[in-house]
This record gives C-alpha cells, structure tokens and sequence, in this order.
C-alpha cells in the first residue's frame, strides 16, 4: 500500500519539478500555458467479474446514485494546443448499494494513471461557435492494488495492470479555472478477484472491467495575461484561413473574360474587343455611336504625352518597375480593412506575375496615441500582412518590413486625413 502511494507522489512531484525549471525564455515566447492541476469526485459502476449474487446496485437499475465512491488527482502538460499527457491518482470504494439485494462486500482499489491526451475541441474547431465549452479524449496504461476489507481475502492484496480510456467535457469559468466532468473506462488485464473480493474462476480469463463517471475543477497554472493551451487557438487556424477565404471569393469576383481590366460582375459589355480602351463599365470608347471602337477607326496620329507616375494613395500603380500600393487599416487594428481586400488581392497577383520583384512593407500610424505604441502597431500592420503573403505562396526572402510609426503626410485634423495614415505602403526594393 505504501509502494502505491509512494509511487504517484514522486511522479506528481517530479512533474512540477520540471515545470518550475523550464527556462525564462521558453515562458515569455509561449502564446499560452501548458500546465493544470485537475480534482475530481464521483462513482464507479464495477462490470465483471462479480461472483453470484453480488453486485452494486439493482441488476435492472440504470441510474442510482451511492454518494461519493471515487476521488481523482491528476497534473497534466500540454506540448500544444493539441497533444499532451497527464498523471494521476485514484483511489475507489467498491461496495453493495444499501438495497440492491446483494450480499455484503467492500473493495477498495488504489490507481495510478499515466496517459496521453487530446483536444479533440481544437480538432473539430471548437472556436468557430464557442470559445467557452471543450472536451478532452485520454488514454493510456493504468496500475492498480485491490484489497478486500471484508470477507476471507481481507488481509490480502492484489496487483493489476490495463488500460484506461476516457473523455472529459469541460466548461471555461476563468482564464486559471473549468468545470469538467469525466466518463472513464478501465480494463486489468490480470485481475484475481472478483469485485465483491472473492476470487475469479479461471474461465474469467484474468480479466476486470470498470468504470468512473466524475465531476470536478481544473485549475490552469502560469502567467495570469495567458490562457491556457486547451483554450487556444492558433492564429493561422483562424486569420488566415478566413483571409484565404475571403481572397478566393474576390478572384472569384475579379474574374475577367475579356480581358479589358474590369471584372466580369462590373462588365456591361463582356465581349470588347481585345486591345481597346473601355470605360469603368467595361464598354469600349464609341464618341460617333457608329458601333465601332474609336480605336479601330482611322484618325490622324496623336502626340504621345509621358505617362505622369500615380501618386494618388487610392489608386494603386502595379508596373514591372512601378509599384505604389497601400494598404489601410481600422483605429487601434492590426488587419486590414475590408476596403483594402482588393488590394491585397492585387498584390498577391502582382508577386506570381512578377517573381522576381522585391517588396518593402513599411507600416504607418495615424497620430493619435502614444509614439511607442504606435511604432509596435505599424511594425505588426507590416508584419501580418507579410505573414499573409507568405501563406499565400510568396517567399519570404522577397519581402522586407519597416515601421515608422505616426504618419505626418496627411492632416490630422479630419478624418480622411487619419483615415490615409493608417496603412502599409507597399514599393520595390531600389
């Protein structure tokens, strides 16, 4: 009995062990927590073997309530937000319920657990309707110690090994505490005795089935400002997914048959010919009304004037050895608006089309809030929208970032003003 006491009081310890000892610099740069310490109480229900007439409740009851037969400690790690392993201990009371019938027996079992655990929450993508409820899946191996408290085998103890299985549904109070309950399953694969704490015959094949139904807390260990890894959820599991998503459906609109620059869903004339100059509706230049483009009918030679480079912030320049785009943001965000999706999208085709084109992204603030804070959120604008560009297909050695902080180019005094100052600019590397 001391040996399994012993036993999972160094592991709970030697765990916590090393969670004290990780590094500084590992903590800081972790987006979350890894550890939690979880309790929990409630019953079993014994399956086989029973010997005859014994067993814990009326063999055609399906839900009785005993009071308290089961109590859980266990310490768990997550390596991410998907994947980790725990320990625990457990320790059963097994005995008949008052009126079910059966003979008097009393059984307790001592447990130690050591099994892997998945977020099945972020598997099935649990954050897309909420971020408060989870559930959990564990597995692994199991050592237990029966012994009798009444009866013949009362001064007698037994080893048993298995497996253990189980899910446990959680439920989010704080970023340091969740409610949980749990189902778990457990199999010894060399069990003795009965339940009831006689010995099994031999046709029993060494075998034993129980298992645990709890609730209880989980309390998550670590930095306050962090949620835990249960609860995380990665930024490329939500950002830029729904960012792709939102470039396919904008190819999907910029789609253009006839190749006259305006896409199809803007295009009143889908069928120009190629080469001609159309207005912003897709219909080619027709001043006589004569059904021909003014272009395929002959006219005196025009004087050529040099093309005025756009310096306009709303009208992107997109040249093999041009390029001037901007890309805007809401106050105090970080993503780019949706009036700036076209652009994103103009410049994603840019990079394919043009795959020897270096970019330098430097990020803007408008005036308002103080200098530093200001620099890191026009180093992040530049930052995401360079993340996005590479998940997007375009190498990261073509792209450079740069913050400047508060943009002073336009005025500050209205709005259109703080509007243009919020941004990325977007040019080629000279």
């Amino acid at each position: 009995m001391k040996k399994v006491i012993f036993i999972p009081l160094v592991s709970l310890f030697t765990l916590f062990s090393y969670s004290q000892n990780e590094s500084k610099e590992k903590k800081e740069k972790d987006p979350f927590n890894h550890w939690s310490v979880e309790l929990n109480v409630g019953q079993n229900k014994p399956l086989r073997p029973f010997s005859t007439g014994y067993f814990t409740s009326k063999p055609n009851t399906y839900f009785y309530f005993n009071g308290i037969e089961h109590y859980d400690l266990g310490a768990r790690y997550m390596f991410s937000n998907l994947f980790g392993l725990k320990v625990d201990l457990a320790y059963d009371e097994i005995k008949n319920q008052s009126g079910s019938g059966s003979l008097d027996f009393y059984l307790k079992q001592y447990r130690l657990g050591f099994q892997g655990v998945i977020n099945m929450s972020r598997l099935l993508r649990f954050e897309s309707f909420t971020n408060r409820f989870g559930i959990l899946a564990h597995g692994g191996f199991q050592f237990s110690k029966l012994k009798p408290q009444i009866g013949v085998n009362q001064n007698l103890s037994e080893d048993n090994g298995g497996i253990i299985l189980g899910l446990t549904p959680q439920y989010r109070l704080t970023n340091w505490l969740a409610i949980t309950g749990d189902f778990t399953y457990i199999n010894n694969l060399r069990q003795h005795f009965n339940w009831d704490g006689t010995y099994s015959p031999d046709t029993n094949n060494l075998t034993g089935s129980i298992y645990n139904t709890s609730l209880g807390l989980t309390f998550y260990l670590g930095d306050k400002n962090k949620t835990h890894a249960d609860w995380y959820v990665s930024p490329a599991s939500t950002t830029d997914k729904e960012a792709r998503k939102k470039i396919e459906e904008i190819e999907t609109l910029m789609k253009d048959n006839d190749k006259d620059g305006v896409p199809d869903y803007l295009d009143l004339q889908n069928n120009t010919p190629s080469g001609v100059v159309v207005d912003t509706k897709g219909r080619f230049i027709d001043t006589n009304s004569n059904g021909v483009p003014d272009e395929l009918e002959k006219k005196e030679p025009k004087k050529v004037e040099p093309i005025v480079e756009n310096k306009d912030p709303l009208k992107p320049t997109l040249e093999p050895n041009n390029l001037n785009l901007n890309v805007f943001y809401d106050v105090n965000n970080d993503m780019p608006n949706k009036g700036s999706e076209n652009n994103i999208y103009l410049l994603t085709q840019y990079m394919k089309k043009y795959p020897e084109a270096l970019i330098i992204l430097t990020g803007f603030a408008d005036v308002r809030g103080d200098a530093q804070h200001n620099l890191e959120l026009s180093k992040r604008r530049a930052m995401k929208l360079k993340n996005f560009l590479v998940s997007s297909g375009v190498s990261e050695d073509r792209i450079t970032i740069s913050a400047e902080g508060v943009d002073t180019t336009y005025p500050s005094f209205n709005k259109t003003g703080l509007d243009l100052a919020r941004r990325v600019s977007v040019g080629l590397m000279k």
